[in-house]
């Protein structure tokens, strides 16, 4: 049990010090060495392992604490499959904007992670496939100008590899600090993925929250197919300010993964213990109707 909590116990630590800091809960871990861990949703205490096998979901309230890219990854995959690329490729600050530097810095020490997006290749039920995982706990998930290049590069060794793709997003949209240059990757993911869609390839698209912005503008809203968890954000702008705009009160639970499964915009609402399985089966379909065409 030593090395399955020493494996994840910095993530849940970080997890727990980023809602005591939002004011979410005001609790300090009393616990030795994080055996347990306070739910930030219903305050009950959960055995770390527990929450940890239960990949993140509070097993008394149902609520999805947020997961880091490499725990996504370690619950989609098949284990010690994933093959990383791309790992040192990270941000500057071409802009010269103030305090951006020492932002990434703060978020490379906090998260262990040099971006906010992990790419590679990696097998669900055996199947190859490309992966990439967007990280809300880095910048919450900007997409700035390295995470575009690092997409493009994932879907280009997809296009290569004739592997299908899957993009997990968390995002809450472009990194400001990176200007007109953030804004861009909007248009080279999408011009990139089009390649890859003419090359006959399976895009599934796992929207999670929050999943905001220029990334919901460009790449994640054009899967082949898009899944999304319970509950999950996804939107461009916010609530508050489409009010504003439109001068009209929108409807509860808009901007839901599940307003938009009612309304066309997602073709399925899925449980996170259940992705894997539900992945595995698009996939296996997939290859089936692949075999059937070529026969």
């Amino acid at each position: 049990m030593d090395n399955f909590l020493d494996k994840h116990r910095s993530r849940v630590v970080y997890f727990q010090e980023k809602y005591r800091k939002r004011g979410k809960n005001n609790h300090k871990a009393e616990i030795p060495d994080q055996l347990f861990s306070k739910c930030p949703f219903c305050q009950e205490l959960i055995y770390t392992k527990t929450l940890i096998e239960q990949a993140f979901v509070c097993p008394e309230c149902g609520k999805y604490y947020p997961m880091s890219a490499r725990d996504r990854i370690d619950q989609l995959t098949d284990s010690d499959s994933f093959r990383e690329i791309d790992r040192t490729l990270t941000s500057v600050n071409p802009l010269d904007f103030p305090g951006y530097n020492e932002k990434l810095v703060q978020a490379q020490e906090e998260t262990g992670e040099r971006e906010a997006f992990i790419g590679g290749w990696a097998k669900i039920d055996n199947i190859p496939l490309c992966v990439g995982v967007m990280d809300s706990h880095f910048l919450m998930g900007s997409m700035g100008s390295a995470i575009g290049e690092k997409i493009a590069r994932l879907m280009e060794l997809s296009i290569k590899r004739k592997s299908p793709l899957l993009i997990v997003s968390s995002s809450g949209g472009a990194r400001m600090q990176e200007g007109i240059l953030s804004l861009m990757q909007m248009a080279k993911t999408v011009a990139l993925l089009t390649k890859h869609n003419e090359s006959g390839l399976l895009f599934i698209s796992l929207l999670t929250h929050p999943t905001t912005g220029g990334v919901s503008a460009s790449f994640a809203m054009l899967g082949d197919i898009i899944l999304a968890e319970k509950g999950a954000l996804i939107g461009f702008a916010g609530k508050r300010v489409i009010q504003q705009t439109i001068k009209e009160d929108l409807p509860d639970g808009f901007q839901t993964a599940e307003f938009l499964m009612d309304h066309g915009m997602i073709d399925m609402v899925i449980d996170r213990k259940n992705a894997s399985a539900v992945i595995s089966q698009l996939l296996k379909f997939h290859e089936q109707r692949k075999n059937h065409v070529s026969n």
